[in-house]
């Protein structure tokens, strides 16, 4: 949101400003990083004095925000105070008088250029020539790959706006909206933030679309009771079992997002009634050994299916090859003895935690000591493949980053049982070079299900394949053309 006209404070904003302040404090004290409570103040302190009688859109005092954006990074991220100041201090440049070279004179250069890389990118991405959106969106992917904080920091920024964007203009509303499902919902999700992915997704679709976000939530309302006696009476025995069996944990329905539930309405041509998976039921037990974390899913799903049939193509093992997001459960879609199918997911206390902040909760499994300074490589990798060999194109380079970030992502196997994650629209040869370059190099096809197929074909998540290789074949120009991910289309131009 933007800056208006100064104007003091009233005793009342002030009061509300030290009331945020000690929210903020609360919530990073509470939590498990390395204490530089005087650090946090001191940026306070700093944002306090420069954004003094600042106001925003709404007329609210600007140093409200700043502080709102922090609490997003401690209390949803479970960041720490290296994110938090830049929180605080992400606005002061270009809301202020102050400069990059005051920030780094006060706060030293590792905070400064974190907040310089926010700055980066400020202002929106859509609404502009395509040449614009690529430099905007290759600045974005610049500064993940340089450091990650800026992107989590950016990220709290835009769902802070979010959530109040009802007094913008209608213009600026679906500007916002749009770049939140179509760059940070996505972005979440590469990152493993699936509730700050979800809230984007709902968030935006009820700004874009009303009418259709409304109905969805009104279908969710009226069965709201019938969905949760179905819930009762299928986790009411499973709990007495797990207990009997020793296993502590807790047992809950979730419910998929209203955007999730609208898109496969939309994608299958159905009407709400239709769509089996509106729920899921989530087990998360509680275990303090590592060695005993798998074992213990695995004894829940053979307790789950001791009166119940799985259904076969509906498994997804994640628990010996997490995603790349660091996902890790086991997910089984269950039919009782009256027919009716219910997913159950499976997961660990940890796994649960990793499974909702992603990136931001590695640090409680750290011995309480570990900053928020970890990368996440393969995704940092992803970037970089990109970055170093960019598309002279604009709309190429942005179709580069469409597959290769933007992308849902889809997971096969090898027929050694290894999980390989790849973006939605992947090919074999994408796969080949997934595996291994010289695989690649010699690739001339594969097997799914015993089917003989080419390079070029597209790959479906679940699919079991063989690649198929000859010595004799090597790298053509052609072969650009049959793949779309970054790492196989660099190796292939290197060879060439």
């Amino acid at each position: 949101m933007n800056q208006i006209a100064s104007r003091a404070f009233s005793p009342d904003e002030e009061r509300n400003i030290d009331l945020a302040y000690d929210e903020l404090l609360r919530s990073y004290v509470e939590s498990r990083h390395r204490r530089k409570v005087e650090l946090v103040g001191k940026a306070f302190r700093f944002a306090r004095v420069a954004h003094q009688g600042c106001r925003r859109n709404d007329g609210s005092p600007y140093i409200l925000h700043a502080l709102a954006v922090a609490l997003i990074c401690s209390r949803e991220l479970g960041l720490g105070s290296t994110t938090i100041v830049c929180a605080l201090l992400h606005d002061i440049v270009e809301h202020s008088d102050r400069s990059i070279e005051d920030i780094e004179a006060n706060f030293g250069p590792q905070i400064s250029s974190i907040v310089a890389g926010i700055n980066k990118l400020s202002g929106g991405i859509f609404g502009h020539a395509a040449e614009t959106q690529a430099l905007k969106l290759r600045d974005m992917m610049m500064s993940m790959s340089t450091d990650v904080r800026v992107i989590l920091v950016k990220m709290a920024d835009r769902m802070h706006n979010l959530r109040n964007i009802s007094t913008q203009r209608p213009e600026r509303r679906r500007r916002v909206a749009r770049e939140s499902l179509y760059v940070y919902a996505p972005l979440a999700e590469r990152l493993g933030l699936f509730m700050m992915k979800s809230e984007f997704e709902d968030l935006a679709f009820r700004c874009e679309e009303p009418e259709a976000y409304e109905l969805v939530c009104r279908k969710l309302e009226q069965t709201d009771e019938i969905r949760q006696k179905i819930v009762a009476s299928f986790v009411a025995p499973l709990r007495k079992r797990l207990s009997e069996e020793g296993i502590e944990c807790e047992i809950k329905a979730r419910v998929k997002s209203v955007y999730s539930i609208y898109r496969k309405m939309q994608k299958k041509g159905i009407p709400f009634e239709e769509v089996f998976d509106v729920y899921a039921v989530r087990v998360i037990y509680e275990n303090d050994d590592d060695a005993l974390e798998e074992p213990i899913a695995r004894r829940i799903a053979d307790i789950l299916a001791e009166d119940r049939t799985i259904h076969p193509d509906r498994t997804r093992d994640w628990l010996r090859t997490p995603k790349d997001n660091g996902y890790r459960a086991l997910h089984l879609t269950l039919r009782d003895n009256s027919g009716r199918w219910t997913e159950v997911q499976i997961r660990s206390r940890k796994m649960d935690d990793i499974a909702e902040l992603g990136y931001a909760a590695h640090w409680k499994y750290k011995d309480g000591v570990q900053t928020d300074t970890e990368r996440l490589d393969n995704l940092v990798n992803s970037v970089k493949e990109i970055l170093a060999n960019p598309e002279p194109n604009a709309v190429d380079f942005l179709d580069t980053l469409r597959f290769n970030i933007f992308a849902e992502q889809i997971y096969v196997f090898t027929p050694a049982g290894d999980l390989i994650g790849l973006p939605a629209g992947a090919t074999v040869l994408d796969m080949a070079y997934a595996v291994d370059e010289a695989i690649g190099d010699h690739c001339i096809g594969g097997k799914i299900n015993r089917r003989l197929v080419t390079p070029d074909h597209h790959l479906d998540s679940g699919d079991l394949v063989e690649i198929i290789t000859v010595r004799c074949v090597s790298p053509e120009e052609k072969w650009l053309g049959q793949c779309v991910t970054a790492h196989a289309r660099n190796i292939i131009k290197s060879r060439l």
